[in-house]
């Protein structure tokens, strides 16, 4: 299970992203990544928008401490969640 990385910083998550779908929220693992769920389609950023919004309320953070570190124009993102251990990580995902 390889679907984070424990930084300095905090924890950088694999987040595989499904835009357009019925509810919003975190949806466990897929393969080496966490399944988000978001509402919106990804056009104009708003499914990102959507995305920070969903793990800020999942991990109890402001929206200023969910960072993308790659992916913003794919499924498969890489997302620096500021000051989360991977304890934390593990206890919200369900792994």
């Amino acid at each position: 299970m390889n679907y984070f990385t424990e930084t300095t910083e905090g924890t950088i998550l694999n987040v595989r992203a499904q835009p357009r779908s019925s509810k919003c929220g975190v949806d466990g693992l897929l393969g080496d990544a966490v399944k988000v769920r978001v509402r919106c389609a990804p056009v104009d950023g708003k499914a990102n928008k959507e995305l920070v919004e969903t793990l800020a309320d999942a991990f109890s953070l402001p929206k200023s401490r969910v960072v993308f570190k790659s992916g913003e124009t794919s499924k498969q993102k890489r997302i620096l969640l500021m000051g989360v251990t991977a304890a934390t990580v593990r206890s919200v995902v369900g792994a």
